[in-house]
């Protein structure tokens, strides 16, 4: 009975004295365990909060969660979604439409010289000409046609440009020549462009070629799309001399430097009048008309 008495007085002391290791012997990636003070600090992850304000890293724009922008603020029968963006975004179209109908200088296509034909599809025009059995064929697309502008940012201190005195927007297009003979089973076709350096002369300056040759080809008459399997003349290596012939060829045809000033006249009115049509069409869009 004594005996009994120690052994269970032993086992009560050994369990006492084993529960405090026991609770450091727990890793302390235990989740129950740790304590906010004692805690890893976790890697960074996007909340509601983070996505609500501004930061670099957060991709933050302005009334993400807004209300405004998820409930229609609108309804006029045509099922889409109207929000206050919408209505800010309407009116500055119709502003901006003003504007440009406002500087837009020709109200009708400028007509070219020299008997050529215009013919439109959407925003590719093609001109045509017929001279002693030959037709000649120019096609560009006003797409694309507008050089960027490098001008360097107004710096501080520096005199701010006035809308006079800010440089005309010219539509300057890549165009296509296609010369065919009556009953010729190939074209003759010239992929011209107008290169930056030659787009103006200053007063005394010798005139040269306002446009360049690109490549030549020959291609079969009556052939929308340029065959890669004819042999292509790039220009860029090319004798002078028969480069001069080739632009003489052109000029005598009615292709000159005139023509070519005539092209960028035509293309720029094309150009703007097709930008208005889609600033249109976008304030339909938008506004659901």
């Amino acid at each position: 009975m004594l005996k009994s008495v120690v052994r269970a007085v032993g086992a009560a002391v050994r369990l006492s004295s084993a529960a405090p290791s026991a609770a450091r012997a727990l890793p302390l990636s235990c989740p129950t365990l740790r304590s906010p003070a004692s805690a890893t600090i976790r890697p960074f992850t996007r909340s509601l909060w983070m996505l609500k304000n501004n930061g670099a890293s957060s991709g933050y724009r302005p009334k993400l969660l807004s209300s405004k922008v998820l409930n229609p603020s609108v309804s006029c029968g045509c099922g889409g979604l109207h929000t206050e963006g919408d209505k800010a975004f309407g009116e500055f179209l119709s502003d901006e439409i003003k504007e440009e109908k406002k500087i837009q200088k020709n109200k009708s296509l400028p007509k070219m010289s020299g008997g050529w034909e215009l013919e439109m599809n959407g925003t590719e025009a093609k001109l045509t000409r017929q001279l002693s059995g030959e037709k000649i064929t120019v096609t560009f697309n006003v797409n694309n046609s507008i050089p960027p502008n490098f001008e360097e940012e107004v710096e501080q201190g520096q005199q701010q440009k006035s809308p006079e005195d800010e440089p005309e927007i010219v539509s300057t297009p890549n165009f296509v020549i296609e010369v065919a003979k009556q009953g010729g089973k190939h074209s003759l076709v010239f992929d011209c462009h107008f290169p930056e350096d030659e787009m103006s002369h200053g007063e005394g300056e010798e005139e040269s070629d306002i446009f360049a040759i690109r490549e030549v080809s020959f291609q079969p008459e009556g052939d929308s799309d340029w065959k890669e399997t004819s042999y292509t003349l790039n220009t860029d290596s090319l004798d002078w001399a028969l480069y001069d012939h080739m632009m003489d060829f052109l000029a005598e045809r009615g292709v000159d430097n005139t023509f070519a000033d005539e092209l960028t006249e035509l293309s720029t009115a094309i150009e703007h009048k097709e930008y208005i049509k889609f600033l249109e069409d976008l304030q339909s869009f938008v506004n659901c008309k």
